[in-house]
Order: C-alpha cells, then sequence, then structure tokens
C-alpha cells in the first residue's frame, strides 16, 4: 500500500478531491449567514436553494457524455475549477437569483467531480488496495474540513463575504488548475463506455446506492436539527461538533477502509446497518443530551465512511471494467433521487410525530442490512455467481 503514494493518479486524486470537499464545505458554512445577513432572503428562498442544490447530484448521470470529448482526468480538474468558480462569485450576487446560479455553479462541479473522482479511483487501483485508497483519500479531505472551518473562524471578523469568498473560490480554482496541467492518466487502462446504461447485473449496486441515499439524507436532515431543537444545542456547540466529526473521520477513514478490505463489504455493511438501527430507534425512544450527541457523531462517521467504501468497492469487484464511468454516474443519480424525495417525505412525518423519521431510518437501515445479504464475492475480488 505505501507504494500507492507514489502513484501519480493517486497525489492527483487526492489534491482534486481536497479541493471539492473545501468547496462544498465552505459553501455550507457560510451559506446561512451570508444569505440572511447579506442577500437578506426568506425561508422560502432558502428552502428553494437548498433543493436545487441537490439537482446537478441527479444529472450527474450526464458527465458520463463529456467522456467523448475529454479525459475523464480533465473532466475532474474542471470539475473543481467550477466549484472554485461558483463560491468565488457567490459573494458578488448577494441577491436570491444570485445566490441560486452561483450555488448551481458550485454544485455541478462538485458533483461532477463526485461521480469522475470515485471512477478513476475504481480504475486505477487494485481491488486489494481500492479499500485503503478510498479511506485515505477521504480522511484527507475531513482533514481539509477541519481546516476550511479554522480558516473561516480566522478570516470571517476581518474580510467582507464578498472578499472571503474569493479568497476560498481561488484556492479551490488553483487547485482545479493545478490538475487541469497534469496528466496522471496510464495509456494500459481499459477505455470507457461513454454511454448510459443501466444493467441488469448491476441491480444491487443500483438498491444498496439508493438505500444509502435515503438513510442518509433521513439522518442529515434530522438528526442534528432534533438536538438543535430540544436541546437547544448553540451555534458554538454545532461548530465544534462539526469539528469533531472531521477529525473522527480524518483518523478513522484509513482504518475502515483497510476493515472493508480485511472482513468484506457484505459483513461491514451488515455491521453498519445494525449500528444504524440503533442509533436510529435511539432518536426515536432516548431522551438523553449525552446519548444523541455520541450517537450523532457515531452516525455522521458511519455515513461519511462505509457506504462511499464497501458500496464502491463491491461494485468494482462485479463490474465489467469497461462500465465503470457510466455506472458510477448512474449510481450517483440513483442516490440523489433518494436524497431529493427522503427530506420531503420525512418532514411530513415529522409534521405527524418527530419520532415517525427516525423510526423510518430504522427500517430502512433493516432492509439495507438485508439487501447487504446478497452482496457475493470471492476472495479473489471477483463475483461468486
Amino acid at each position: 500500500m505505501d507504494n500507492m503514494k507514489f502513484n501519480p493518479m493517486y497525489r492527483y486524486l487526492i489534491v482534486l478531491s481536497i479541493g471539492s470537499t473545501l468547496g462544498m464545505q465552505a459553501w455550507r458554512i457560510l451559506f446561512n449567514n451570508f444569505a440572511v445577513e447579506a442577500a437578506r432572503l426568506e425561508g422560502s428562498q432558502i428552502g428553494i436553494i437548498q433543493s436545487l442544490r441537490e439537482v446537478p447530484g441527479i444529472l450527474a448521470l450526464s458527465s458520463v457524455l463529456f467522456l467523448i470529448l475529454i479525459k475523464e482526468h480533465r473532466l475532474s480538474a474542471l470539475a473543481v475549477i467550477l466549484t472554485g468558480i461558483g463560491l468565488a462569485a457567490t459573494g458578488l450576487f448577494p441577491s436570491f437569483i444570485g445566490l441560486l446560479l452561483t450555488t448551481l455553479i458550485m454544485s455541478m462541479g462538485f458533483h461532477f467531480f463526485q461521480v469522475s473522482g470515485p471512477s478513476l479511483t475504481l480504475q486505477y487501483f487494485e481491488k486489494k488496495d481500492a479499500p485503503w485508497i478510498i479511506g485515505k483519500i477521504r480522511s484527507f479531505s475531513a482533514a481539509s474540513g477541519v481546516g476550511i472551518a479554522v480558516m473561516i473562524y480566522l478570516t470571517a471578523p476581518l474580510l467582507s463575504f464578498a472578499s472571503l469568498y474569493l479568497l476560498l473560490g481561488a484556492i479551490i480554482t488553483a487547485a482545479g488548475i493545478w490538475g487541469l496541467f497534469k496528466d496522471p492518466s496510464d495509456t494500459d487502462i481499459i477505455p470507457q463506455h461513454k454511454k448510459v446504461f443501466l444493467r441488469k447485473k448491476y441491480w444491487l449496486y443500483y438498491i444498496l446506492k439508493f438505500m444509502a441515499g435515503t438513510r442518509r439524507q433521513t439522518f442529515v436532515a434530522f438528526a442534528l436539527f432534533l438536538l438543535v431543537k430540544k436541546f437547544a444545542l448553540t451555534v458554538q456547540t454545532v461548530t465544534i461538533l462539526f469539528i469533531i466529526n472531521n477529525t473522527l473521520n480524518f483518523i478513522l477513514s484509513p482504518y475502515i477502509g483497510k476493515s472493508v478490505g480485511r472482513f468484506g463489504e457484505r459483513l461491514i455493511l451488515t455491521l453498519e446497518a445494525v449500528c444504524l438501527m440503533i442509533i436510529f430507534s435511539a432518536f426515536a425512544l432516548t431522551h438523553s443530551k449525552i446519548i444523541l450527541v455520541v450517537f450523532y457523531l457515531l452516525g455522521s462517521v458511519l455515513f461519511y465512511n462505509i457506504p462511499p467504501i464497501a458500496i464502491r468497492t463491491y461494485f468494482q469487484k462485479i463490474a465489467d471494467p469497461r462500465d465503470i464511468a457510466a455506472t458510477i454516474a448512474t449510481g450517483s443519480t440513483i442516490n440523489h433521487v433518494a436524497t431529493t424525495v427522503a427530506p420531503a417525505t420525512a418532514g411530513f412525518l415529522w409534521m405527524l410525530d418527530y419520532r415517525i423519521p427516525f423510526i423510518f431510518g430504522a427500517v430502512l437501515s433493516l432492509a439495507s442490512g438485508l439487501a447487504a445479504q446478497f452482496i457475493r464475492t470471492d476472495k479473489s475480488g471477483g463475483a461468486d455467481l
């Protein structure tokens, strides 16, 4: 595994992954304050922007069509540049339409990289190394999340929104431009299909992606909201939770990747499902602030690491090498359909009883665990049919 560190694609993906993560993290940290203090938006307008932010995730399926015109590693660099430009421009347009358009630009770049980055990882690294590689990349990304939070905390009192957005956007754009002038590609890599398709042999991958998206968005939308609403957590406390979460991901991501490689996707996804059933049930039934905060951090670590690593490496083991780019794009679209539908459904259930969305999440976790039992791979990494 240490030899992988000298692989040019490994370094390339780490730099671009950090750039992509910085873009989304910076947007999330600054969005609410900018929307209220500078753009003077109302709640309904913020809801529209937040909903439309996920649309590029559904449209990520179209990214495979760009491979007709451009190599995939260059598409990754352009995606990071687009993320940086969208973020840099945000502070210059403090209005509903301005924030809507810049968010769509940023989100398009972010979601396109979320397709091309994982696709390149599965193409360029062997099955035995991929879990560790993905875990390590996610570890660096988590560390960058901590770094950007600290940077914003220190510079926000000194800079205007426009200057802060320009500074952060310039850093991210620079990372993308760096990638644009690098060529880590290997001519021996199997060419990818440049069309959109669904294949029967990948049915379980599609289901796992949909279930992962539905569970994650239910948790993301309501777990922290319940903590704030029920226990009146302050902004400072939420920021501390954010830093602790990213620090845990930085430390644990490589070990979780190694565990997937050692014990297999079926066992790890099953254990995750059991843990999430307990976590969702606790949010529905427990009134202890300490327990729910601990379970929030644990759930966040599980969602950040296990599905992105285990579902991808399972797919790598069963995939025709030519199908990787197109199927990763399809999986991303399926995942984001789930993330668009889940909050609205769970929000309706919340109005009936706040516990119902969490019971819904526990049931989804049970279903995901059952689906994981259909995973069949042999020790060599191929499909065991």
